[in-house]
């Protein structure tokens, strides 16, 4: 019997995630053949070192017992509570644990958001470059990303102008990623200022992703979004992940706040499919109200003398020496958007390919980056490295990629 090809739903045509894709599977192959491979395609603390605060990991022990059952749909109710007082802490005084919904990590409830908002040919507003789960959780809808451009030489900043000439009447939400991954970017008060009154004034959904909001470098603000979004519905995204290292627990929070009262309606769908996923991570929950209500370990790694801070530090020294690299500095997160000045080679910015420059580093120099248009830009010089890696590591890593980069350069013998 001949079986016809089983073939994927269409919804996945045009979803991408290269961060795990044919790169990430081509190093796996390089690994069983016995190289070693300098994974710096994702930011996944706990693979270079680093561990959750160990008061986290007391917490889940110590609360094993009750970690059987399903809990509610929303999360437990110290996890709800202890996020409701960070953001009262941080001026967003109108919520209430009834407003906190506690997902398997950001990623969840970034689909649950969508899927309970969009309609196949509706728009969202999203940054470009982002990070591309949020592209993806549009598309898989049958909704159209509508990319806004946070340009290299403006920083990666947005232009709050440029974003709202984009707006059509099926424009439904716009998201903020800040501080931004890939490139690092914190944007300042007046811009975010200025997108939550687009959202006001256009009466669209705001989604601030805002996962590593205390991850900030050299005196870098960050400005909560909700704080400046009073009159819109404003959805903050955050999690365990990234500032406590722990993206093992798969434990994200989204927490409505601004106006909620023409919502009802999405609100109580959200509340549906948090059912039909029964809980997230009980185990996990548990954590929660330590990490935030303890001490924050993650200023010890971003301070100068912290293992970030110091990473970073030979990542700036490096390509500031280079003859073909460029980075904004990153003010936030963990990764640096490095730009290759492609019209220094043979060929020129026509002949250069992230892809292929990405795959070329892995196979000779065996490191694995992350080429930036698999960050849905429309130019194919950049890519991203994490700043995982110690400063030993990282200075070995950018002198790999300068020897390609100058092998590059070489006339054909």
């Amino acid at each position: 019997m001949t079986l016809l090809p089983l073939r994927a739903s269409e919804h996945l045509h045009e979803v991408k995630y290269e961060i795990r894709g044919a790169l990430a599977r081509r190093a796996e192959q390089l690994e069983r053949e016995g190289h070693d491979v300098i994974k710096l395609n994702i930011g996944n603390p706990g693979a270079f070192g680093f561990r959750m605060p160990s008061s986290m990991r007391v917490a889940i022990v110590e609360n094993l017992h009750q970690a059987d059952p399903y809990s509610h749909q929303k999360g437990i109710f110290p996890a709800r509570e202890a996020v409701v007082m960070q953001q009262q802490n941080r001026g967003v005084m109108d919520v209430t644990a009834d407003d906190v919904f506690i997902g398997n990590g950001v990623s969840e409830l970034i689909m649950l958001a969508m899927r309970a908002l969009l309609n196949p040919g509706d728009e969202v507003l999203v940054p470009s470059p982002d990070y591309p789960l949020w592209t993806a959780s549009v598309v898989i809808h049958g909704a159209k990303a509508v990319h806004y451009p946070c340009r290299p030489e403006r920083g990666f900043v947005p232009d709050p102008a440029e974003v709202e000439r984009l707006i059509t009447d099926r424009t439904r939400a716009l998201v903020v990623i800040n501080p931004n991954n890939p490139s690092g970017a914190v944007y300042p008060r007046e811009v975010l200022a200025a997108l939550a009154g687009i959202a006001e004034r256009r009466h669209l959904v705001l989604c601030a992703d805002e996962i590593y909001d205390e991850m900030l470098y050299d005196g870098a603000e960050f400005v909560p979004l909700a704080t400046l979004a009073k009159q819109a519905l404003c959805l903050t995204f955050s999690g365990l992940s990234k500032v406590y290292r722990a993206c093992g627990l798969r434990v994200g929070w989204l927490v409505f706040s601004g106006e909620r009262e023409h919502a009802r309606d999405y609100l109580h769908a959200i509340d549906l499919l948090a059912s039909l996923r029964l809980c997230s991570n009980v185990p996990g929950q548990f954590a929660v109200q330590t990490a935030l209500g303890g001490h924050q370990s993650i200023f010890e790694l971003t301070r100068p003398g912290g293992r970030l801070h110091a990473t970073r530090a030979v990542l700036l020294d490096a390509i500031g020496k280079s003859r073909w690299l460029s980075l904004a500095p990153p003010a936030g997160a963990m990764y640096g958007f490095i730009c290759v000045h492609a019209d220094r080679f043979p060929g020129g910015t026509e002949a250069f390919d992230d892809q292929a420059f990405a795959l070329d580093l892995l196979e000779r120099k065996h490191v694995l980056v992350a080429p930036g248009s698999s960050f849905n830009v429309p130019y194919r010089d950049h890519f991203r490295v994490t700043l995982l890696p110690d400063a030993e590591q990282m200075a070995d890593v950018c002198g790999r990629i300068e020897a390609l980069l100058d092998e590059y350069a070489l006339p054909p013998s």
